[in-house]
């Protein structure tokens, strides 16, 4: 056996601790796998370290296994459909694969569908983080000191947890006081509160991240940048709130996966890490990039589109809009020396190349129940209109 240092052992998960000179003990849970973040999240593991990865998701609307056939094969990947609100079947996952740490992505995340309903934000998010803390606090007291000193429960929220921007030149810090706008963000504010009070109540090692927007393959179709190249390949309107000059920090999917990675391994217990991809772009420059983009790869239009900007509608604002989010991510640049690969230029051009050669992904969530529809749409002049 390997005896480290305990200086060792106290700034490291012990799924990298050397107890056996060479093997390593490695499970990591990872929450709401089947969605857009979480599946490059389980991704990133498996392709590219020597961790197991066990991808605890409920399969809502949004969770689909098929961005996950790459790895799907492999013996460090596992699979199990269990709703983070149901404690029983948590704490029988935690007592079969006693994981290292857990990374905790499971949410409901739309914001339009947060106004029109909100209770589904409040179970997953926050009762279901509630039920997720306790089975994970009761797991890791029954490990022996050097494991729980190395244990890590990481909660991966968002930059919408802030509020809004406007009218300021300012950046999201670590730092900048909580104030949501939306059911959704005020849903995930409370499960970092939550996250957070375990740390400091019950000594829970807990890490937490808050996120730019994201965007990159196998993102499920009702957001902004998805919605926008599946509905302008079929010739529909590309509906933009107001008069799209929000302004949006956007994160490339993989970078964002790099990135939390990094900070469950490296991160320092307690800490929070702001996640950003320094591209601060305006919602109409975004729709543009995309139509810029889809002439010069997709050229060939569906009848009677003379050119893929004459499809952008502007429907009335989004009640409760913030204008602006932007990420200082100095700090885990400084702490952790992470940076994104990605600017917005080439990562958009990957995403659309992705979408238009992976028409079998999103032609299936299509078959589904979802019809690239977008909640609460009305028309700048009030009238209502089904994107559809």
């Amino acid at each position: 056996m390997v005896l480290l240092p305990i200086s060792f052992i106290e700034s490291k998960p012990f799924f990298f601790l050397d107890f056996l000179g060479g093997e390593v003990m490695d499970t990591i849970f990872v929450t709401g796998g089947a969605g857009f973040i979480g599946s490059a999240v389980v991704r990133h593991i498996v392709q590219n370290t020597t961790c197991k990865v066990v991808n605890i998701d409920k399969l809502t609307y949004a969770g689909n296994l098929q961005s996950l056939s790459s790895i799907d094969g492999s013996e460090r990947y596992f699979f199990e459909q269990v709703d983070i609100c149901d404690k029983k079947a948590l704490d029988k996952l935690f007592a079969h694969y006693s994981p290292a740490a857990v990374m905790h992505l499971a949410a409901e995340s739309h914001v339009d569908r947060s106004i029109d309903g909100p209770g589904a934000f409040i179970e997953t998010n926050i009762t279901g983080t509630y039920t997720l803390l306790e089975s994970a606090r009761e797991y890791w007291l029954s490990l022996e000191e050097s494991k729980q000193i190395a244990f890590r429960f990481h909660q991966i929220s968002t930059d919408e947890v802030y509020g809004d921007l406007e009218g300021t030149t300012d950046l999201f810090t670590e730092e900048t006081p909580y104030a949501p706008s939306s059911p959704y963000s005020a849903s995930k504010a409370a499960s970092d509160h939550l996250v957070r009070a375990w740390g400091r109540t019950y000594g829970l090692p807990i890490v937490v991240t808050n996120c730019s927007n994201n965007y990159g393959p196998f993102h499920f179709p009702e957001k902004l940048i998805p919605h926008v190249i599946l509905n302008a390949l079929a010739g529909k309107p590309l509906p933009i709130y107001g008069d799209g000059s929000q302004i949006r920090d956007w994160l490339y999917v993989e970078d964002h996966a790099r990135a939390l990675f990094k900070v469950v391994t490296e991160g320092e217990v307690g800490e929070t890490y702001n996640i950003g991809g320094h591209n601060e772009k305006k919602n109409i420059e975004v729709v543009e990039t995309i139509c810029a983009l889809l002439e010069e790869l997709a050229p060939r239009k569906p009848d009677g589109v003379e050119k893929y900007t004459d499809l952008i509608t502007f429907v009335k604002d989004r009640p409760g809009h913030d204008a602006r989010y932007a990420i200082d991510a100095a700090k885990i640049q400084k702490e952790l020396g992470w940076t994104p690969d990605e600017s917005f230029e080439t990562g958009i051009r990957k995403t659309v190349e992705w979408y238009l050669n992976n028409t079998d992904w999103w032609q299936n969530v299509l078959n589904g129940n979802y019809k690239l529809e977008r909640i609460g749409q009305e028309k700048q002049e009030g009238t209502k209109e089904v994107i559809a």
